[in-house]
């Protein structure tokens, strides 16, 4: 996802919702390359959301699940690996809507 850019310098203020392209093929099949999917800054982070994470370096989009006394950042795809997490410091919204460019009715809501 090219979540950089998005949050580098376009000026969104810090509560202000967003919108980033999906690449990759990391949650599929919830979530096809070329979606846009809108973040909220500020949204409620619980078990089964989907977030957006700054990991090692990197914004890296997952979903959001609890183990034990932790937290993972899980793909859908199985082919990549779960990233544990000490607490949820690291994630830096929820999505909380997805959407195909041009398709209107592929809309699909997070909360």
């Amino acid at each position: 996802m090219d979540a950089a850019a998005a949050l580098g310098d376009v000026g969104c203020g810090g509560g202000e919702s967003f919108a980033l392209r999906v690449l990759g093929q990391s949650m599929v099949p919830e979530f096809a390359e070329g979606e846009i999917i809108i973040i909220e800054p500020e949204g409620l982070a619980r078990d089964g959301s989907y977030v957006l994470a700054w990991v090692a370096d990197e914004w890296i989009f997952r979903q959001l699940r609890r183990r034990g006394d932790g937290w993972v950042l899980c793909a859908l795809n199985p082919a990549f690996a779960d990233i544990g997490l000490d607490d949820l410091a690291a994630v830096r919204g929820v999505v909380i809507q997805k959407a195909l460019p041009g398709r209107r009715r592929a809309s699909k809501r997070y909360i």
